[in-house]
């Protein structure tokens, strides 16, 4: 998959000489008849979507490109058997103008269904059903009506569906005022309602969920409206051939069970965390990781890892607190057992360098005891279930996982029946016998849900360093310009 971002007369240009290449290539295929969209995408090679970089659609992972409309796109590339090329386009409104103007094959953003938007592109069928909801900080008056929005300052995404809902409303409501800003993201918004720098903010519902952890004081007060459906939006054009032949593909995930299970590795992991709970998280986020951070990341190069799913395991295990002890005697950032300490070994348990080196190798030692075909994430969430419970018991709960009709090799599965191991009518017949099953599966979930947190925090902390320094670089350049004009001023007026 490739990203691109490229000056706008280049683009004018490549998209000049794309659309010749296409053209020439394609008449040679078909002859004098005109090639369908679909034909001049496998003509060229490429799959060519607009996008809008951010948590719910896609962006740069630890083990590259991911997000929910990612991934969704890379298969249905992979399915037409050509290379996916994004083109980031942060404008909503110059997104459906590509679109329209037949500049991309189609736009995937998470792009709510709205008449207005039907004036300009096609919607294929929805893929997802959100709500919009209105954000406030916790330390002020939850708002509970329209009512309360009005005289407040209020900041949605330029062009968005929110912004039309807005515009709705305010026809009964004339005194609503709001700002809209085309340079923020959903994640941006959440946090500016977190830090109070906004009253009020509309978000939609996924990315509420998918975040509100990381920014815990920014919450949800009420949905606005009725709920909206999310689809992919093509151009108005007699040509179906694309149209239809996604059309066929989500039809298809959504049968076989693709689409429930992308949904699930983006959304349905996420638990119930208390507000407190996870305010004094992003607290040790903020005053605890940075001290252990170097560690982490060195034995996660050691041991191949991603060096954020070490730290969310740790944090689980200790909340990053070396001294940790639990009732049953494990010790240390890493919370290991004398056992596991001495096979790994490790001699003093609450050394935080010697803790975090034996965590992560009794973690890959997991990792590599998996069956060869188990792979992605699958093998990261059962291992993370065998350093909870144990590389035995999880066989167990293989084994019945695959006696019931279940893919043993598969988490969404085992994490069915791991609780089974708990009941004698099952785990009588195991070889290593009763288990608190349930544990692993919650174990498992809050790993998974600060791994996502740590993963965004970074990225947040990246994106705030990289538009420091743009500022200042900007705030270099006005200084030079104001330098040259003082300096080409006349005598008289100096």
């Amino acid at each position: 998959m490739e990203v691109r971002k490229t000056p706008r007369l280049i683009q004018a240009a490549a998209k000049h000489i794309f659309s010749l290449t296409v053209i020439s290539v394609s008449l040679l295929l078909v002859g004098s008849k005109l090639p369908t969209t679909l034909e001049r995408v496998y003509a060229l090679g490429e799959l060519r979507v607009i996008s809008r970089n951010g948590p719910t659609t896609y962006y740069e992972g630890p083990h590259g490109q991911t997000g929910f409309e990612y991934l969704l796109l890379q298969q249905f590339a992979n399915e037409l058997g050509v290379r996916l090329v994004i083109e980031d386009e942060e404008s909503l409104d110059a997104m459906l103008n590509k679109v329209g103007g037949g500049q991309t094959h189609f736009a995937a953003a998470g792009l709510s269904i709205t008449e207005r938007r039907r004036q300009r592109v096609r919607f294929n069928q929805p893929y997802m059903t959100i709500r919009q909801q209105v954000l406030y900080n916790s330390r002020t008056p939850a708002p509970r009506s329209v009512e309360d929005l009005i005289g407040k300052d209020i900041l949605v995404i330029a062009n968005s569906s929110h912004a039309e809902r807005l515009e709705a409303i305010k026809t009964h409501y004339p005194a609503l005022t709001w700002r809209e800003s085309s340079s923020v993201e959903m994640i941006d918004l959440l946090e500016k309602v977190h830090s109070g720098e906004v009253d009020y903010a509309i978000v939609d519902s996924n990315a509420y969920e998918l975040n509100r952890h990381t920014f815990p004081r920014a919450r949800a007060a009420f949905d606005l409206g009725a709920p909206q459906e999310l689809a992919w939006a093509f151009p108005r054009s007699r040509d179906e051939s694309l149209y239809q032949a996604a059309e066929e593909y989500l039809n298809r995930i959504k049968q076989d069970g693709t689409l429930a299970a992308i949904s699930e590795r983006f959304y349905d992991h996420i638990d119930e965390v208390t507000t407190g709970g996870a305010l004094l998280f992003s607290y040790r986020l903020e005053k605890r990781l940075p001290q252990w951070q170097t560690l982490l990341q060195e034995a996660a190069d050691e041991f191949d890892l991603d060096w954020q799913l070490l730290a969310a395991i740790s944090y689980q295990e200790s909340h990053w607190n070396p001294n940790a002890r639990s009732r049953t005697g494990v010790r240390g950032l890493m919370m290991l057992t004398l056992a596991a300490a001495s096979d790994m070994g490790i001699d003093n348990r609450i050394d935080p360098k010697q803790s975090i080196h034996g965590g992560a190798k009794y973690f890959r030692n997991l990792y590599d005891r998996l069956p060869e075909r188990i792979q992605g994430e699958d093998r990261t969430w059962l291992a993370l279930a065998a350093y909870n419970v144990g590389m035995g018991h999880l066989e167990d709960a293989r084994k019945i996982t695959q006696a019931l009709g279940g893919n043993p090799d598969r988490w969404v599965d085992v994490r069915e029946h791991l609780p089974l191991l708990a009941k004698r009518s099952y785990y009588k017949y195991t070889r290593h016998g009763y288990a608190r099953g349930w544990e692993p599966v919650t174990y498992v979930r809050n790993i998974r849900n600060f791994y996502s947190i740590i993963a965004w925090h970074q990225q947040q902390e990246q994106r705030q360093l990289a538009a420091q320094e743009a500022e200042t670089e900007q705030q270099r350049i006005q200084r030079k310009v104001s330098s040259n004009r003082t300096l080409n001023m006349p005598l008289s007026v100096l």
